[in-house]
């Protein structure tokens, strides 16, 4: 099977925001609260953080599971890896992924300032200052013949949606609302033009959104 482009588990809030305003070193998502946006999946048998056995199974878990399936490389935003701005001024600060990120493949961060690669676990973090076009050539070739994964934050899988580069996307609705902060779009209707969906309630309250390329 030939390998595709795929956002994975992007969470947003019911009015379409996928994080708040006001991000900084303490609040990664603004003044979105993580844990009510990520709640679903941190309350899953398979999420990979999960300090002890126990959790739920089902649907949600089972896209939990499926986070990492089949999946070469990352490409995410700048602001999904910090709250820096600028000039990079802190090496020794390595993300908010901790020393072993869940990524475990090669991870390419968008950015207008270089910085050196560098790994922590088996996740490399390479830095770029790229169109969508050329990060994911890069992308597609440390992948290896598997999938690239879009991973946020918003502004980027916008770029990449608006470069028409998305194959699949997996959005799960949360039933709380941001009010501001950034939008991915004003309801799922805005992809019909080149996506099939479907949606499927999750018992959690969680709404899953399925789009593919039509």
């Amino acid at each position: 099977m030939a390998p595709i482009v795929r956002v994975q588990n992007f969470m947003l809030s019911r009015d379409g925001f996928g994080s708040g305003e006001g991000q900084s070193l303490e609040r990664p998502f603004g003044h979105a609260d993580p844990a009510v946006l990520a709640g679903w999946m941190l309350a899953t048998a398979h999420w990979p953080g999960r300090p002890e056995p126990g959790g739920t199974y089902g649907l949600d878990d089972y896209f939990t599971r499926d986070f990492a399936n089949h999946v070469g490389a990352e490409i995410m935003g700048r602001n999904k890896f910090g709250p820096q701005r600028g000039p990079w001024e802190d090496h020794d600060w390595r993300g908010w992924w901790g020393d072993e990120p869940p990524f475990h493949t090669p991870v390419f961060v968008l950015t207008h300032h270089e910085r050196p690669s560098f790994a922590l676990g088996d996740t490399t973090f390479h830095f770029l200052e790229a169109t969508p076009e050329d990060a994911l050539a890069r992308a597609m070739e440390a992948a290896d013949g598997k999938d690239v994964r879009i991973g946020g934050g918003v502004a980027t899988v916008r770029e990449f949606l608006e470069a028409d580069l998305i194959d699949t996307l997996h959005v799960v609705v949360v039933p709380t609302e941001l009010g501001r902060g950034e939008r991915l779009w004003h309801g799922p209707e805005d992809l019909l033009g080149r996506f099939h969906h479907e949606q499927v309630p999750s018992p959690s309250g969680v709404v899953h959104h399925l789009f593919w390329r039509r």
